[in-house]
C-alpha cells in the first residue's frame, strides 16, 4: 500500500549545485551562505566578488555552476534566478600534528565542508523603480 505523490513538474524543478570538499569550516562558511540567501543571482555573484573571504570564490563558483544547471536542464531565465537555499555540512577532517616543547605534540584539525546551493524562478520580475 504505497501512498503515490501527485508532482507538478513546473513547481518541483530544484535547481541544485553541491560542492563537496570546500577546504573550509562549517563556522566560515555560514555567515557568508546566510548573506546570499533570498537574493537575485547576480547581485549574489556580485557581493562575493567584492567580499575579501578567500572561500567566496568557491561559493561563487557553486552559484555559477547552479545557473548553468537552470539555464541548460530547465531553460530557466537567468534574470528571474533567486537563490532559495544555501547551507553547508560537515566533511572529513585532516588530522595533522605538530612538535611542540617537551617531546609533546599538538594537533592541527583541517576541516572540509561541502556547500548545496539550490535556485528558484521568481514568476514576477521585481523593479527597483526610477525617481523619473
Amino acid at each position: 500500500m504505497s501512498k503515490k505523490k501527485k508532482i507538478n513538474k513546473d513547481k518541483n524543478k530544484i535547481v541544485k549545485s553541491i560542492n563537496n570538499n570546500i577546504r573550509s569550516s562549517v563556522r566560515k562558511l555560514n555567515p557568508i551562505l546566510r548573506g546570499i540567501v533570498g537574493k537575485k543571482v547576480d547581485v549574489a555573484i556580485r557581493d562575493l566578488q567584492f567580499s575579501e573571504k578567500r572561500i567566496t570564490k568557491d561559493i561563487r563558483k557553486t552559484i555559477n555552476s547552479a545557473v548553468a544547471n537552470a539555464e541548460n536542464n530547465f531553460q530557466y531565465d537567468i534574470d528571474k534566478l533567486v537563490v532559495k537555499e544555501a547551507y553547508c555540512g560537515k566533511k572529513i577532517i585532516m588530522k595533522r600534528f605538530r612538535p611542540r616543547a617537551k617531546g609533546r605534540a599538538a594537533p592541527i584539525l583541517k576541516p572540509y565542508s561541502s556547500v548545496t546551493i539550490i535556485l528558484q524562478e521568481t514568476k514576477k520580475m521585481e523593479s527597483h523603480g526610477s525617481k523619473s
